[in-house]
């Protein structure tokens, strides 16, 4: 039985997870970062505790999936924006109190490995799992392996320049994927080109432009099809760079994926020339409201049982 923790700035999921993928038990609650990380980790080593109790099953390991940048290495927390006051502070060292080897990757990374073992990329040698919500993240799966950079870091797919003359990122950079194809720059697009004397509120979130869309409003449409179209491009990318075997899409975003589907294939057929596009399945992500916890069971499996 694995103990599995998943870190994300707004909420933590805590859960037991069978080495089949089961999860056997789970609770989340608010991450409330500006309680600390003395504070994070006491809630997550209580709740983890009672799940091992009512389970009444051994703890063999546990894995954790954390919002980054991370070391996975050291397990270190680096400079997350969503977990302010945290950096600097040891994941890995906070559960050493159950006595059994701890693992953790960057929750993207993680969600890659549960998708790659039990999900869409099942029976893959070669696969790259996407999320797309209020950024955009991934992992990368190569001969079987995940993908790791320089120093054991992670790759910011989400990063790479797509419109050089495109929005202002984060990140310091101009047209990255993520500030032109997320959930917020959809948002963001929305509110910067919604016409005068628009009846649209000036304030909606991507979830409530993809329930406009559907229902017929072409402002709403043209705002999607902006999307799609750098969603595609961004796709191409990584199919002209890897060639993998299955591309799964995840993320709150791609519950609307229907929306989305038409015009990002297009541009990625239109994109991807110099290698075997059709080959090349894009597929919703399977595992869904458990990729958290799974993702981190797996990441232990990865590192401790394989």
């Amino acid at each position: 039985m694995i103990g599995a923790v998943d870190i994300g700035g707004t909420k933590i999921a805590v859960g037991l997870v069978a080495e089949d993928g089961r999860i056997l038990s789970q609770a989340v609650f608010l991450t409330e970062p500006e309680r600390g990380f003395a504070d994070g980790m006491q809630r997550i080593r209580a709740t983890l505790a009672q799940q091992v109790e009512q389970v009444q099953a051994r703890l063999d390991g546990i894995g954790v999936g954390s919002t980054g940048p991370i070391n996975p290495i050291t397990g270190e927390i680096e400079k997350v924006d969503t977990l302010p006051g945290w950096q600097g502070n040891n994941l890995v060292q906070g559960l050493a109190v159950f006595g059994v080897p701890v693992a953790l990757e960057n929750d993207a990374d993680a969600a890659a490995l549960g998708e790659f073992a039990w999900g869409a990329g099942k029976g893959c040698s070669r696969f790259i799992y996407v999320t797309i919500g209020t950024g955009i993240g991934s992992g990368v799966i190569l001969d079987g392996k995940l993908y790791r950079g320089l120093g054991g870091a992670h790759p910011e797919v989400g990063h790479h320049i797509v419109d050089p003359g495109g929005p202002a990122c984060y990140c310091g950079a101009r047209g990255c994927w993520e500030s032109l194809a997320s959930g917020v720059a959809l948002a963001d697009w929305f509110k910067r080109n919604r016409p005068d004397g628009s009846h649209h509120p000036p304030e909606l979130d991507a979830r409530a432009i993809c329930e406009l869309a559907r229902q017929g409003d072409e402002f709403a449409q043209r705002a999607v099809g902006w999307a799609a179209f750098y969603l595609g491009l961004g796709l191409a990318n990584l199919v002209t760079l890897f060639v993998p075997e299955v591309i799964a899409l995840g993320g709150g975003m791609m519950q609307s994926w229907a929306l989305f589907e038409g015009q990002a294939r297009q541009v990625l057929r239109e994109n991807a020339r110099l290698v075997p596009v059709e080959q090349v399945q894009i597929v919703l992500a399977r595992l869904r409201s458990t990729t958290g916890l799974a993702g981190a069971a797996q990441a232990w499996i990865q590192r401790y049982a394989s």
